[in-house]
């Protein structure tokens, strides 16, 4: 074969290769609202950064005819590119290729790809359209699939790993997924369940449809599974650029410095008056949030999960940041099982990439009542505190309005090595509110008021018993304020050094940038050990 032969034999079956299963198997793609892996990686990466591995790899299985039919690169695509000129690693699954499916040689594929961002400390991004397991290659497939787990596993804090569910996800495959740091999910194609609807139908008797079953908007609402939901492809496959530009490319780099032209010492007047009069009112804490950062853009994360807490992504002074905010506006901002899980996976993420967390605090507690304590509150409310007591990368914190008992102690508070804790003149730094501290604290007194009114009224004196009640309630109240004033303001806390200054709410944004640029050198290491034991 003459040399000119060879290279068109070459080109020949790179065009083979880029075709996937076939025009026919695209158009249905296409007609399914859904675009081809190579489309996606298009997308997602600079305009002709992308470099293919392995495209004519193909499978080996000979079981069921498998042999009459083979696909070069075997239904997943692989290689590297940039994303805003940084490197990252990504596999796209080919749905037009077996419906995705997963065999042994795919695994191999990204399991490569896996191996190779851990050599050079570079995300790995995973795009997953994938039926499942490739029946016919039995426990090959199986092994495939833990080969890949295991690289999950192993690469877990060392560099950042991104999925984005572009189709069905079922199974075995939804596991490494799930041992990523981010899930992101498109509204209208996605799914993820480990068994689907006609399982679930055979042995508990449930009708469920897939989308309720393992729809975007279940995993974003209601599991937690996914932390980012895209209206369209294109809309997810532009959120993943966006959080990559937040994070660094491994363990042993920085974030990228952004720089900005929002003054450091801008002041943000609004937040003087943005906590309300009455200490039962809400307001929103992403006001707050808006108000500090570069340019007001916040990327938030868990969006629509245990909205009660917030958190997220954001530039201070050019640096990125991880916040972490009570959200007053949803269920008073109280800590419940969902939120402290959600809060406690962020909070080890930012540590793991060496991401200061800027936390806002305004908790007035953890939600009581059965359903949490069955559901393992305690456990739940541990893991945030081992997270932020873990974390060694710089900490700053807020305290924007009540700070109360474990709460307190949970949302990084000085005695888990905050590095810089402020608070705004408007908070609440106790065991309780004075309400409550009161009723407890004078328990003796109630009882005997209520017996002397009861016993007024048997007696025939209404006036006696109203009086009684009433002087009793001017009692309480008294106590109330007196423990308000020795309590419930920052300066009993900043009389012990547990807070490091009350600042004027307006300045918060220039203490908090002066804070971080304060703790960049930080050296902080936990005692040696194989690893901890965190409460799961």
């Amino acid at each position: 074969m003459a040399f000119e032969e060879k290279i068109k034999e070459l080109l020949d079956k790179r065009s083979l290769a880029k075709q996937g299963g076939g025009e026919k198997r695209i158009e249905k793609q296409h007609e399914q609202g859904k675009l081809t892996a190579r489309e996606r990686i298009a997308l997602l990466l600079d305009e002709g950064s992308f470099e293919e591995f392995d495209m004519f790899v193909t499978h080996r299985c000979v079981n069921f005819d498998m042999q009459k039919q083979s696909f070069l690169g075997d239904g997943v695509v692989t290689g590297y590119g940039t994303i805003d000129g940084r490197l990252v690693y990504v596999f796209a699954q080919d749905f037009t290729v077996f419906g995705g499916s997963l065999s042994e040689t795919m695994a191999l594929k990204i399991c490569k790809v896996m191996d190779q961002a851990m050599k050079v400390g570079a995300p790995v991004i995973g795009l997953n359209d994938s039926g499942g397991a490739r029946i016919q290659e039995g426990c090959n497939a199986l092994a495939g699939y833990s080969e890949i787990f295991e690289r999950n596993i192993l690469a877990s804090g060392v560099v950042p790993q991104i999925s984005a569910i572009f189709g069905p996800c079922a199974g075995g495959s939804v596991y490494s997924p799930a041992l990523t740091d981010f899930i992101l999910m498109s509204k209208e194609n996605s799914y993820m369940f480990l068994t689907g609807p006609k399982v679930v139908k055979t042995v508990t008797g449930e009708d469920v449809t897939v989308e309720k079953l393992g729809g975007a908007m279940v995993h974003a609402t209601k599991s937690g599974v996914a932390h980012f939901v895209g209206e369209t492809e294109e809309d997810t496959i532009q959120k993943i650029r966006t959080l990559v530009s937040y994070i660094p490319s491994n363990n042993f780099e920085e974030a990228p410095f952004v720089a900005t032209e929002d003054p450091i010492d801008r002041l943000e007047d609004s937040l003087n008056s943005i906590i309300p009069e009455n200490p039962n009112m809400a307001y929103d804490v992403k006001d707050v949030i808006t108000g500090i950062v570069d340019d007001g853009n916040f990327f938030e994360v868990h969006e629509k999960f245990a909205q009660n807490l917030v958190v997220g992504f954001a530039r201070m002074g050019g640096m990125s940041v991880g916040i972490v905010a009570n959200q007053p506006k949803v269920m008073a901002g109280v800590l419940d099982c969902n939120a402290a899980r959600k809060g406690a996976r962020f909070v080890r993420f930012c540590d793991a990439f060496n991401i200061p967390l800027v936390t806002l605090v305004d908790v007035p507690g953890f939600l009581p009542g059965t359903g949490q304590e069955y559901n393992g509150v305690i456990v739940h409310g541990a893991k945030m505190l081992y997270a932020f007591g873990e974390a060694t990368v710089p900490k700053v914190t807020v305290t924007l309005r009540k700070s109360y008992g474990g709460s307190h102690i949970v949302m990084s508070c000085k005695q888990l090595r905050g590095d810089m804790n402020y608070a705004w003149p408007s908070s609440e730094i106790a065991v309780m509110g004075a309400a409550g501290a009161a009723g407890i604290l004078y328990a003796k007194e109630a009882k005997t008021a209520k017996t002397d009114a009861t016993a007024a009224k048997e007696a025939g004196d209404e006036a006696k018993a109203k009086q009684i009640m009433e002087e009793y309630k001017a009692f309480i109240k008294e106590k109330e304020d007196e423990y308000n004033e020795l309590f419930c303001t920052p300066y009993n806390a900043a009389k012990y050094g547990y807070i490091d200054d009350v600042i004027e709410p307006r300045n918060t944004r220039f203490r908090i940038i002066r804070a971080l640029e304060q703790t960049r050198t930080k050296k902080l290491t936990n005692p040696a050990k194989k690893h901890g034991n965190i409460p799961l």
